[in-house]
């Protein structure tokens, strides 16, 4: 299904090289790395000396507001095309049909481009269409082809692919640094999965969370120096951060937990149905049943929201799409919405309100046009998009986001030329002041010579001297 399209706030602009000298050796070279399910303070309660050392070197965000709904997919896209989730069409990790009834897994739906691909070009092929050369390293969405194009190297994690194994984390940043050496590649996504899967498998509050963040405090320390190894310390610019938090999930004894199977009756009201993944569900009612399975539900259980689409809140901006399902519900913080059974295993999840600070997540960026020891206000990550416009020095596609909010966090490369003409300006100023002081000056002190003289004229006339007489 192809999603609704619908105005945008920002409209293309021209975003020039951040790098200095521009017009002689364009833009800098580009780097995202996604670390999924990192939030925003995980690195908190664990020594990170890499990360800390970051925050030395580069920028650093508070933390940043993923979209609604906080899910991998959705909040990737959005990152990669600064637009919100119900403008580029990406509503869920799973790919389905409500005609047909078909639902695809996470990473089946990585490639399926017919769910990928609605209208908005995600910034590879942007780049790639204005003389750059991009790739995706398991970056979700990378593995699709827009209008027919594809990204020109992806790599799509497989069905099996191993989320945490440290050597292969190292090798893949081996891998990369050669395409940006040896192949001359100007942007490349780098995606890990983890430490989502330790988040949902453990908790977000547990030992085995910690020790994933060291594992990747210690990748980001040899990610900084494969750059300096390689010699791109100077030309590479890096953005690390992810798609949502995490939660600790809420279960019996402790609270009743949310089934829907208890209020509603699912062969007689629901047609199709998107449940059992976390906070966020949707369902599409049997023909003339909407209303009655929306009042079955809106006030069943005190933790969970429900709403008709339309009537859905706007701030989300999330279900102006047609891919969105007629009943949208969602649990608060740590309430899993589940269908029929209960029978999620997770211990921590995602999919809550964004607003929520467990699911905020990180933001760090390093390189020669990020300022060092900057620490940026909280920011949503669509702004992240014209961000990487400008470092690349590309046109964007319209967008969500604004350069203004980023702008601060750059090095102001126009700032010395600019000192350079005001000095210039002031110099110049002054020499004129002073020339003109110094013409006033030489007028008036020749007007005022001017009338001495005649003064003394006028005197001598009226008083000639006497003549000398003998007695």
């Amino acid at each position: 299904m192809a999603a609704t399209r619908k105005p945008v706030i920002t409209q293309p602009f021209t975003c020039h090289p951040a790098g200095r000298n521009e017009k002689e050796k364009g833009s800098n070279k580009l780097l995202l790395v996604s670390f999924d399910g990192f939030r925003w303070n995980y690195d908190q309660d664990v020594d990170t000396p890499n990360m800390d050392l970051l925050v030395k070197q580069g920028v650093k965000a508070e933390y940043i507001t993923p979209p609604f709904v906080t899910m991998t997919s959705p909040s990737h896209f959005t990152i990669i095309t600064g637009r919100w989730i119900e403008d580029h069409g990406v509503i869920h990790n799973l790919m389905f049909n409500p005609e047909t009834l078909r639902k695809y897994s996470h990473k089946a739906t990585q490639n399926k481009t017919e769910w990928w691909d609605n209208g908005v070009l995600p910034l590879w092929i942007t780049a790639q269409n204005q003389g750059k050369k991009t790739a995706s390293f398991h970056y979700p969405g990378g593995g699709a082809t827009y209008k027919g194009q594809a990204v020109d190297r992806t790599l799509v994690e497989s069905f099996d692919h191993p989320d945490s194994n440290e050597t292969e984390w190292r090798e893949n940043i081996d891998m990369v640094m050669s395409w940006f050496t040896k192949e001359n590649f100007d942007f490349v996504t780098l995606y890990y999965g983890e430490p989502d899967q330790v988040g949902h498998r453990k908790g977000p509050e547990t030992e085995d969370r910690k020790m994933i963040i060291r594992q990747v405090d210690r990748t980001i320390g040899y990610l900084v120096e494969a750059i300096e190894k390689h010699s791109l310390k100077d030309k590479l610019n890096v953005i690390i951060t992810s798609d949502h938090g995490m939660t600790t999930v809420k279960k019996k004894p402790e609270v009743e937990e949310i089934l829907l199977s208890k209020y509603i009756k699912f062969s007689n009201l629901t047609k199709f149905d998107i449940l059992d993944y976390g906070g966020f569900g949707m369902i599409t009612p049997k023909p003339g049943k909407e209303e009655e399975l929306y009042q079955a539900l809106k006030n069943a259980h005190p933790h969970l929201k429900v709403y008709k689409k339309e009537e859905f809140p706007e701030h989300f901006h999330y279900a102006k799409n047609e891919r969105v399902l007629p009943i949208l519900v969602y649990g608060d913080p740590g309430y899993s919405v589940n269908g029929r059974f209960i029978f999620y295993v997770n211990k921590g999840d995602h999919g809550f309100d964004n607003e929520d600070m467990d699911m905020k997540t990180i933001f760090r960026a390093f390189g020669p046009d990020f300022k060092e020891n900057y620490l940026a206000e909280p920011f949503d990550s669509i702004h992240i998009y014209p961000l990487m416009c400008k470092l690349l020095g590309i046109n964007p596609q319209p967008n969500n986001g604004s350069l203004a909010i980023t702008q601060k966090m750059l090095i102001d490369t126009s700032q010395p030329e600019s000192n350079i003409l005001l000095a210039a300006f002031i110099l110049s100023a002054i020499a004129v002041m002073l020339v003109l002081i110094f013409i006033t000056s030489v007028t008036y002190t020749a007007i005022q010579r001017k009338k001495r003289q005649k003064k003394n004229h006028h005197k001598a006339k009226n008083n000639p001297p006497l003549s000398s007489t003998t007695l």
